[in-house]
């Protein structure tokens, strides 16, 4: 606990104790309903290009522009739903993001369906910081911390468990059947918040910073756009370094001109303490890796061991569930032996699972050898993530608890943005690097489609005769390659992060931080 955790809370009275239970189960079922549609969507991309017509890019833009305005309008209505009432802000965004949902659902153009994923994404930045400022400024301290676990393993595992429910959707029914889950969780959820959610606002004496929330949104733009058209434009694209140019722009600005504020959309000065700065940095770097491992974990367990999309996301259901189990658990470890040295743990084991992956994945191995490592990582997730969590959250005032819900959601919208961008073409470069030179001898033709990747290789192998199965053993085998190199960098990354947390994590005030 720090300096702000004791301040009183500017909000409306609670007429009676809610229900503590029902309050976790409505914000967490929010939670996934937004957690899911970020996911959904990449198992059916095929068919989103067939049903409308469309290029892959446009396909790309209908996934991706639910993420950028996601992330772009986390910070302005997280701080809005301070004001005007966390329980309004909650079933404003829920009706907004399920009504955007069933609008996507029966949407009959790629233009309709880019309009409502827009609506989606700014519902779903309506939700994201409400939940957990719901927790944080309702939930007596003793049960802050657990019910913030519970939270953290729901936003961490969803995307997964979302992905395979998608996957099962699409293989039954059809894509549009895919905003089915999103739409009832919504809808259970405002039934839930309506009846079970208290309300709380602040009572503000300055006007809304609205040009501090314009220049959060251009910088938040701009770093994600970036970030994700990188890979394949690549970084000297004019249209990415324009990107960049802006973002940075906005944010230097952003800076200035909360400095100057009486009442910011963010008090930059809050970065001085150890718990935001270490929280932030440590949930940006786990997103980070996990991001970029999944990047390639996917195509492997396709392109390398031959399974299908459903499947696929089904292996990646022991590191969900190991995840919310270890989300559950940090709380209580941390409780003993404070946060710094559960983040510490956390970041231990995640690099500890990242070592197991790349030392023991193999073109002929399978499943069972990566198994352990995935395990290991998700528990090392769990134990990072909480705390990491309650570090940003504790970090700042009661009144505030909008804002630090948002922080810590943008924060994991940039970090996965991030370990896609960076660790995703490093993957795509030593695959190419290393399939051109076992590829010596073929026609130069072949060699360049195979440097494209795993699916090319696979697809130009029939027309090389009896030296198929040589070209496609050659490409597996220079996939897992670029994939160990990539895990690697990971595993220095989170040892890296792990010295910094220890020099620098937050700092123990009493027994139980």
């Amino acid at each position: 606990m720090n300096k702000h955790e004791t301040k009183p809370q500017a909000a409306s009275p609670v007429d009676h104790q809610p229900d503590f239970q029902k309050v976790l189960l409505s914000v967490c079922l929010a939670v996934m309903a937004v957690i899911a549609s970020v996911s959904g969507l990449n198992v059916a991309q095929p068919m989103l290009a067939l049903e409308f017509g469309v290029p892959q890019n446009t396909v790309l833009w209908i996934i991706n522009i639910y993420a950028l305005t996601l992330a772009a309008f986390l910070l302005p209505l997280g701080a809005l739903g301070d004001r005007l009432g966390r329980k309004k802000m909650l079933v404003g965004g829920l009706i907004v993001f399920g009504a955007a949902s069933f609008l996507s659902a029966v949407s009959a153009s790629a233009k309709i369906m880019l309009i409502a994923r827009l609506l989606t994404g700014i519902g779903a930045a309506s939700i994201m910081p409400v939940t957990l400022a719901v927790i944080t400024s309702t939930f007596p301290e003793q049960q802050r911390s657990k019910a913030v676990g519970i939270w953290t393993g729901v936003a961490g595992a969803g995307g997964i468990l979302g992905m395979y429910l998608s996957a099962l959707l699409v293989d039954i029914a059809s894509w549009r059947w895919l905003f089915l889950l999103p739409i009832v969780l919504a809808t259970v959820s405002i039934a839930m918040t309506l009846r079970f959610v208290p309300n709380s606002t602040v009572r503000a004496q300055y006007r809304f910073d609205y040009v501090g929330s314009l220049l959060s949104v251009l910088a938040s733009v701009g770093v994600v756009y970036s970030l994700h058209e990188a890979p394949a434009l690549g970084w000297d694209e004019p249209i990415v370094l324009a990107s960049l140019i802006i973002a940075i722009i906005a944010m230097a600005g952003f800076i200035v001109w909360e400095l100057g504020q009486p009442e910011p959309l963010l008090d930059i000065r809050f970065f001085r303490e150890r718990s935001l700065s270490s929280g932030t940095i440590s949930l940006l770097t786990i997103f980070g890796v996990q991001a970029g491992i999944f990047v390639v974990l996917f195509p492997f367990f396709q392109g390398v061991l031959g399974w299908s999309g459903l499947r696929s996301t089904l292996a990646m259901m022991p590191m969900a569930l190991s995840m919310m189990a270890s989300s559950w658990l940090a709380p209580k470890v941390a409780y003993k032996i404070g946060r710094k040295y559960t983040m510490a743990i956390g970041v231990a084991m995640g690099a500890i699972g990242a070592t197991l992956m790349g030392q023991l994945v193999s073109v002929d191995g399978g499943y069972l050898p990566i198994l352990p490592g995935l395990l290991v990582m998700g528990l090392g997730m769990g134990f990072s993530m909480t705390p990491s969590t309650e570090a940003i959250t504790s970090s700042l005032p009661a009144e505030r608890q909008g804002v630090a819900s948002a922080i810590n959601d943008v924060t994991r919208e940039l970090g996965t943005a991030l370990g896609v961008a960076l660790l995703g073409p490093l993957v795509t470069a030593r695959y190419s690097l290393a399939v051109g030179v076992r590829l010596k001898g073929f026609p130069k033709e072949v060699v360049a489609a195979a440097k494209e990747g795993l699916p090319h290789a696979q697809v130009i192998a029939p027309t090389t005769g009896a030296r198929a199965d040589l070209l496609v053993r050659a490409a597996q085998e220079s996939f897992v390659t670029a994939w160990q190199q990539a895990i690697w960098v990971g595993v220095v990354i989170m040892v890296l992060l792990l010295i910094y947390i220890l020099l620098f994590g937050p700092k123990r005030l009493n027994a139980h931080t």
